[in-house]
């Protein structure tokens, strides 16, 4: 399934855990410093310089090269998704965000963000830093350079982005738990099997 940027709440809401989705449209790349300036500019009722209401945050520190007066995006890995979970439940409240990009899925608190709000998770796969590249067709530009490369605020522009796998869908139901879910309850034959309890 094709979406595209800005992603409206019916189109999110009609998203199923193990929907393989292509992702069009605006992206940004947003990790931990995105989200701790942003929050704070949001406590202080500043704007941000970017609209991110119906949005796609991808967690992914790129690797950018400059030509000219522009940037080549040269890999686009995603981060561990993890890392943001104390700050993501009041970013997707606060920006309207619709689709967060990552790996590795993300906590409970988030999980009932993403069920409230109407938010998706998509899971791109790790170690695959310049695949995920050629599912971006332009650098539109770039924020808060100053926190660094991988941490500043990209602009890009998606063209068929994916395959992203829907991971944690806007209802509550997450494949990450499913699958610690499935793990607990093999656990002990598995045990059992290799001897070990």
């Amino acid at each position: 399934m094709r979406i595209k940027t800005p992603l409206s709440e019916e189109v999110v809401r009609s998203l199923k855990v193990g929907d393989v989705v292509h992702l069009d449209g605006v992206v940004y790349t947003g990790r931990d410093e995105v989200h701790m300036r942003a929050l704070d500019m949001c406590d202080k009722g500043e704007k941000l310089p970017v609209d991110l209401n119906g949005a796609a945050i991808y967690h992914c520190g790129p690797i950018m090269r400059k030509k000219d007066d522009s940037w080549v995006l040269v890999a686009a890995g995603p981060t561990t998704s993890a890392r943001m979970n104390s700050l993501e439940p009041r970013f997707i409240e606060g920006f309207g965000i619709r689709a967060v990009i990552g790996k590795g899925g993300m906590s409970q608190p988030t999980i009932d963000a993403m069920s409230k709000f109407g938010c998706v998770y998509l899971a791109i796969t790790g170690g695959a830093a310049v695949l995920a590249a050629m599912g971006v067709t332009k650098v539109l530009g770039v924020e808060w350079l100053d926190l660094g490369m991988p941490e500043a605020l990209w602009i890009l522009e998606a063209g068929n982005l994916g395959p992203l796998i829907v991971g944690i869908d806007a209802h509550g139901d997450s494949l990450f738990k499913k699958v610690e879910e499935e793990v607990s309850r093999n656990l002990p034959f598995a045990r059992r099997r290799l001897g070990i309890g």
